[in-house]
């Protein structure tokens, strides 16, 4: 936890102690809006608790260092591939053109090309 944190725990946990304490002294002493008030402080208190903690929900958190180069790594493997079948590829497009420059040397007929 940072040090901000920690100083925002620190004052959360102070506001609940005193208006908890608070509200029983009140009580005890039949001071009914007082009590109210402080109750009422509880309340405001744990409903921002709730919002501060769905709206850091939402947060994306930092990724590690190992993460990201697992990643990076992956990625790289990943073009490797591409570029490998993309070669073999080529390859096997130069093999067809050869056969069929071979074939039409030798007099073979070729089939049909389709018109598109």
């Amino acid at each position: 936890m940072t040090r901000k944190g920690k100083i925002w725990s620190w004052a959360a946990g102070l506001y609940a102690v005193i208006n908890v304490a608070g509200l029983f002294y009140a009580w005890a002493m039949d001071e009914e809006m007082h009590a109210m008030l402080h109750l009422f402080l509880i309340l405001i208190g744990v409903a921002g608790y709730i919002g501060w903690r769905l709206a850091r929900r939402g947060v994306p958190q930092e990724v590690p260092q190992a993460q990201l180069a697992a990643e990076q790594q992956r990625v790289e493997y990943l073009q490797q591939s591409v570029d490998a079948m993309a070669l073999e590829l080529e390859r096997v497009g130069e093999a067809q053109r050869f056969a069929d420059k071979l074939r039409v040397e030798r007099g073979e007929t070729l089939p049909p090309k389709k018109d598109q």
